[in-house]
C-alpha cells in the first residue's frame, strides 16, 4: 500500500467517526445538537494538529537539544519518520567526523606541508609539517591570509603571477623548499610544500666525497706517476736518488691504501647489510694498548698519560679500537712537540665516558660543528703533513652511532682540545668493581 494511503485511510476514518457520532447526537437530541457536535469535534482534531504541529516547530527550532515529541494519528508516522530522519543524520554525522579525524591524523603524519586556503588566500587549515615549513600556527594564524603570514618575495611573486603548473624553490627559515599551489574545488586552493634540505645536504656531500676522494687519489698518482716517468727517462739514476724516489713513492702508496682502507670501512659502517656484533670489550687492555700506540706515534715528543676508572663495555671491540685509536692518534698529530695527551676513562650516573684532552693548536668554533664530515680539513697544509686522510672523525662518528654514543668536541684555538665519547650506561657492563 502506498504511503499517500496510509497516510489518507486513518484522516477519513476519524472524520467520518466524527461526523457519524454528530449524527447520532442530532438523531437523538436534534439537528443543531449534531451540528454542535461535528463542529466540537472538528475543532478538537483542528486544535489536536495545531498542537503537535507547534510542538514540531518547537523542536525544528533546538533539534539538537529537544526531545522528539511523541505523536497521535498521522503525527505518530511522522514523528518516527523524523526520529529515524535524525538517527540517520547522526549516524552520517559520526562517520563523517571519523573520516575527518582519520583525513587530519593522516595530514598531520605527512613529511610534506598541506595548506588550506579559500579564494583569496585566507589559511583555513594547515598540518604540523606546514606549521614547520612555513612557520605558521593554526591556532594563531587561521583566518589570516598567507601572503601577509609569509613574507618571501619569490613566494609573492609566485602568488601573483599565478603559474602554478610549475612548482617555486625558495630558501625560508633556514629550509630549501619545494611549493606548489594546486587549485580544487571552486573556491579552495592547497598549497604543498616539500622540504629537500636533507636530501640537498646529502647531494651536495656526495658531490663534495667524490671530487674529496679524487683529488685526495690524484695527488699520491701525480707524485708515482711522476717519478715513474723520471725512472723510465733516467734508467741510469744514481742509487741515492733511485732510493729516495722509490721510498717516496711507498709513502705515497701507503697513502692511498690508507685512505681506500676508510673509505671502504665507512662503507661498511653504513651498510644496513653489516650488523653490530656486540661482545664484551675489557676497556682496560684495549685503552693501554692504544696508549702505547700513541707514545710509539709521538716517538717521546708528547706527554701522555692514562687515567682508566670506568666499566667494561657491550660493543665490537674492533669498531670501538678503530674509533678510540683515530682520537689519540689526531691528538698526537695535531699536538705540537711537548705538549701534553690526557685519556681518561670514567663512569657516572649517565653512563661511560672516554676523553682525549691535548694542548695542541685548538679548533675554531666555526669548524667544530664539520669536524665529523668526510674530508673536513680545518687546515689542509696541515693535513698534508700530518699524513691524515680526512676520513678519521667520519668514521668515529659512525661507530658511536652504531654503539648508542656521542661524541662531544671543545676546543680553544691555541689552547688544546677535548675530545668526549660520551656511552650510555646500556652499553656498560654493570658489575664492574672500580680499581682502588
Amino acid at each position: 500500500m502506498s504511503p499517500q494511503l496510509l497516510f489518507w485511510i486513518p484522516a477519513v476514518l476519524r472524520l467520518v467517526l466524527c461526523l457519524a457520532g454528530a449524527g447520532v447526537v442530532g438523531f437523538f437530541f436534534g439537528p443543531i445538537a449534531g451540528l454542535v457536535t461535528a463542529v466540537l469535534g472538528v475543532g478538537a482534531m483542528m486544535i489536536t494538529h495545531l498542537h503537535y504541529l507547534l510542538r514540531l516547530s518547537t523542536w525544528l527550532d533546538d533539534s539538537g537539544q529537544s526531545r522528539l515529541p511523541d505523536g497521535w494519528g498521522a503525527w505518530t508516522d511522522v514523528y518516527a519518520r523524523l526520529y529515524r530522519m535524525r538517527r540517520d543524520d547522526e549516524k552520517n554525522q559520526a562517520e563523517l567526523a571519523e573520516w575527518l579525524a582519520r583525513f587530519r591524523q593522516a595530514m598531520s603524519l605527512l613529511p610534506d606541508g598541506v595548506v588550506i586556503m579559500d579564494d583569496v588566500l585566507f589559511l583555513e587549515w594547515c598540518n604540523p609539517a606546514a606549521q614547520q615549513h612555513l612557520g605558521l600556527k593554526l591556532d594563531r594564524d587561521k583566518g589570516m591570509r598567507v601572503t601577509n603570514l609569509i613574507r618571501n618575495p619569490a613566494f609573492i611573486d609566485y602568488i601573483i603571477l599565478g603559474r602554478y603548473e610549475q612548482p617555486l624553490t625558495m630558501t625560508l627559515h633556514e629550509r630549501k623548499l619545494i611549493i606548489q599551489i594546486i587549485p580544487f574545488e571552486n573556491r579552495r586552493q592547497i598549497l604543498v610544500t616539500h622540504d629537500v634540505t636533507e636530501s640537498e645536504r646529502i647531494d651536495m656531500m656526495r658531490r663534495d666525497f667524490v671530487a674529496n676522494a679524487s683529488h685526495e687519489l690524484r695527488t699520491p698518482l701525480t707524485v708515482i706517476n711522476g717519478f715513474l716517468e723520471i725512472a723510465l727517462a733516467q734508467p741510469n739514476l744514481e742509487e741515492g736518488t733511485r732510493m729516495a724516489h722509490l721510498k717516496l713513492m711507498t709513502e705515497q702508496g701507503q697513502r692511498m691504501q690508507n685512505l681506500i682502507d676508510d673509505m671502504l670501512t665507512l662503507t661498511r659502517l653504513e651498510s644496513i647489510d653489516y650488523p653490530l656484533r656486540s661482545e664484551v670489550l675489557r676497556v682496560r687492555p684495549l685503552l693501554e694498548r692504544i696508549a702505547e700506540e700513541g707514545r710509539a706515534l709521538s716517538a717521546g715528543k708528547h706527554e701522555i698519560v692514562l687515567t682508566i676508572d670506568g666499566p667494561d663495555l657491550k660493543g665490537n671491540a674492533e669498531e670501538l679500537r678503530s674509533a678510540f685509536t683515530n682520537l689519540v692518534t689526531n691528538a698526537v698529530r695535531y699536538t705540537p712537540e711537548g705538549g701534553r695527551i690526557s685519556l681518561r676513562w670514567q663512569s657516572d650516573e649517565q653512563g661511560a665516558h672516554f676523553a682525549v684532552q691535548d694542548t695542541g693548536i685548538g679548533i675554531s668554533p666555526e669548524h667544530i660543528s664539520r669536524l665529523t664530515e668526510r674530508f673536513y680539513r680545518v687546515d689542509k697544509s696541515r693535513s698534508r703533513e700530518t699524513q691524515g686522510t680526512g676520513l678519521g672523525l667520519a668514521i668515529v662518528r659512525h661507530v658511536l652511532l652504531r654503539h648508542h654514543a656521542t661524541l662531544e668536541i671543545a676546543s680553544v684555538p691555541d689552547h688544546g682540545s677535548t675530545f668526549t665519547v660520551h656511552f650510555p650506561s646500556t652499553q656498560t657492563i654493570q658489575d664492574y668493581a672500580p680499581t682502588p
